[in-house]
């Protein structure tokens, strides 16, 4: 844990490196919530349609962020990571003339009563 969502817009498909932004998402996961780096996981989402201010986002791209956490973590800790991660967005998307890039993190605690995962190796 945790296990990072990355959604993008599908005009950024071409134009980041999904490997070196999960790699830093992780790191920043160790770095601000004492995670294993082992125990980091960050998936990416493309998302073919999104719709910014109640129109087509046309001209406009979008990255959200979503990183479930298990409770714990001081309000400051959490506030922390949030502006960590759109420091790092902001290193790592680009924003294309004429365009306007969108992006937020949430961190949020996950029920830690009922989360359960399981790695099995073949």
């Amino acid at each position: 844990m945790p296990q990072i969502s990355v959604d993008y817009s599908a005009n950024l498909a071409d134009t980041f490196d999904r490997q070196a932004l999960g790699l830093a998402l992780n790191q920043l996961a160790v770095k601000y919530l004492a995670a294993a780096p082992d125990a980091c996981r960050t998936r990416f989402r493309r998302v073919d349609e999104t719709v910014v201010v109640g129109e087509r986002a046309e001209g406009q791209d979008l990255v959200l962020v979503d990183f479930p956490i298990f409770p714990g973590r001081s309000p400051e800790a959490k506030a922390g990571l949030s502006e960590a991660v759109l420091a790092l967005l902001a290193e790592h998307l680009p924003t294309a003339p004429g365009r306007r890039l969108h992006t937020a993190v949430n961190v949020v605690d996950i029920d830690s009563d009922s989360y359960r995962g399981t790695t099995l190796d073949g």
